[in-house]
């Protein structure tokens, strides 16, 4: 059973999905998998006695969700990259650290300041710092690769060091040179420091440091080269990634399953709520039930989601990306709220003025800022808006030479902005309600890269904006229906058809 079995726009919906499902590189091609991979007696959905999990088959499920968060993160944002982080100085963890490390390198100074020094410290040092720079080479760099073992032959080291002939300046200056000819250019000032520092034990400390920085360089550069591959092949890569999931944990889809159900029971209420206005209408509502439209409203269902409960489970590798959106769409929807007051209210005041709604939107953006932080008075935030937009109006009034609002004018507006926070607020609902008909407009569009559906009434002051807002949701909703439409086609089939013959719905592959 497709899942698109009533709009064929889902078909070709997802260009980011097809694009990054293709790849032109042969050695790295993954067999793709079909409704059959997806629909095992593993599924939370068969009537499969519940499976004793064990520890590993649990590490190794949980190592599964790790590997395939990160290469999702990779693929999709690109601005993903490791950071160097230390604890804070002040912090317990930080000045356990620094006690440690500084009672370390106060030992290694006070062995080196023996007569004769003591090397046997320095040289397990010398030993790690040449692994780390064996590990920043590229196949083939064979000669390189000699010259580095050459001179940091450990057991060379150590015959010298018993004749107390060890160059450890030299051996220094060595490492540092090679250092500068593998090092990202953003290192070349770490690199001159290092050769102006003459405290061989500061030296070794701070060659150690910029090493850190090196290899946090050298992963970046992994990451951004793997980006390309990845982008090609992660429809298959996190579709087979979760099916090994599954088979470790079968109650990977235990949320998914309550959140599509929870789907099909809101479309039977509405269809039940139209049945009852139309004595005429089909009473047989679960078989006329649209998998696809049921999984719209399940996505749109994500932008006014609680957080602090559990998301789905094919949707963890985007929460936080859906967070964000469902956070930019409560401000947009605060915004549009102040605008339709405003207008409503002193319209024929401000008609005449040119982008007086921008002027609105710019007064109350920079107040709303962090609105969806625990500590956020949003009460407080549109009282100030109030305020505001009143000294906008009566601004715009006088330079004008007309007379400012009334008191009783000015605190119905302030009154009613205020009020936008209230549960079940008129106009609250009545935006909300508009921002909900784009975003399902949106989702039901062919290719929303190349057109937007029409923008509700009210909402023109925050076009930009939910353009913008819209098609990164998108992108995320129509790459996920590419990633997991094999396992949703499964569930929707169990609860919407249990009395299809799973032989031939099993062998379909929705589109979407």
């Amino acid at each position: 059973m497709p899942l698109n079995d009533d709009q064929s726009s889902d078909s070709d919906s997802s260009r980011l999905s097809e694009s990054t499902a293709s790849s032109s590189d042969s050695e790295y091609s993954r067999q793709s998998f079909n409704s059959d991979s997806s629909s095992k007696p593993s599924s939370p959905a068969s009537a499969s006695p519940p499976k004793v999990i064990t520890f590993d088959e649990l590490m190794a499920a949980a190592k599964n969700l790790t590997d395939l968060t990160l290469a999702h993160e990779i693929a999709v944002n690109a601005n993903f990259c490791i950071k160097h982080e230390d604890f804070p100085q002040n912090s317990f963890a930080g000045t356990v650290k620094q006690i440690v490390h500084k009672a370390f390198w106060d030992h290694l100074e006070s062995e080196l300041n023996e007569d004769p020094p003591e090397y046997e410290h320095a040289i397990k040092l010398f030993e790690e710092i040449k692994e780390i720079l064996l590990s920043f080479l590229t196949p083939g760099a064979n000669r390189i690769q000699n010259q580095i073992c050459e001179v940091l032959d450990t057991d060379l080291i150590r015959q010298q060091a018993e004749h107390n002939a060890v160059d450890i300046h030299g051996l220094a200056n060595y490492i540092i040179n090679t250092m500068g000819k593998l090092c990202a250019p953003i290192r070349d000032n770490d690199i001159k420091q290092l050769k102006a520092t003459d405290n061989i034990v500061e030296l070794l400390r701070q060659i150690f440091h910029v090493l850190d920085l090196m290899k946090v360089d050298m992963a970046n550069y992994t990451i951004q080269n793997l980006r390309p591959y990845l982008q090609r092949n992660l429809v298959d890569y996190e579709r087979t990634k979760f099916q090994e999931i599954l088979e470790e944990t079968p109650s990977a889809l235990d949320l998914t399953t309550e959140w599509i159900k929870e789907s099909i029971e809101d479309e039977l209420s509405s269809i039940s709520d139209e049945s009852s206005s139309s004595p005429g209408a089909d009473s047989s509502s679960k078989r006329i039930i649209s998998p696809t439209l049921v999984l719209n409203n399940g996505y749109l269902k994500l932008l006014q989601w609680d957080y602090r409960k559990t998301i789905p489970e094919t949707l963890l590798t985007d929460e936080v990306r859906l967070q964000e959106l469902r956070e930019k769409l409560n401000q947009l929807k605060i915004i549009a709220c102040v605008c339709l007051i405003t207008n409503n209210m002193v319209g024929a005041a401000i008609v005449d003025v040119p982008d007086f709604a921008d002027q609105l939107k710019r007064i109350s953006v920079p107040l709303l800022e962090g609105m969806n932080k625990k500590t956020f008075d949003l009460k407080e935030a549109l009282n100030a808006i109030g305020v505001q937009v009143c000294s906008k109006v009566n601004r715009s009034l006088t330079e004008r030479g007309l007379p400012m609002l009334t008191e009783e004018t000015q605190s119905n507006l302030m009154g009613q902005i205020a009020h936008i926070v209230e549960e079940n607020n008129p106009v609250s609902s009545l935006i909300d309600k508009r921002i909900q008909f784009f975003m399902r407009s949106l989702l039901a569009l062919p290719n929303f890269q190349k057109c937007m559906p029409t923008m509700p009434g009210g909402l023109s002051v925050i076009q930009t904006e939910m353009e913008f807002v819209g098609s990164q949701y998108a992108s995320i909703v129509n790459f996920n229906k590419q990633v997991y439409g094999p396992f949703y086609a499964n569930i929707l089939r169990k609860l919407l058809f249990p009395d299809t013959p799973m032989g031939k719905a099993e062998t379909e592959t929705p589109t979407s």
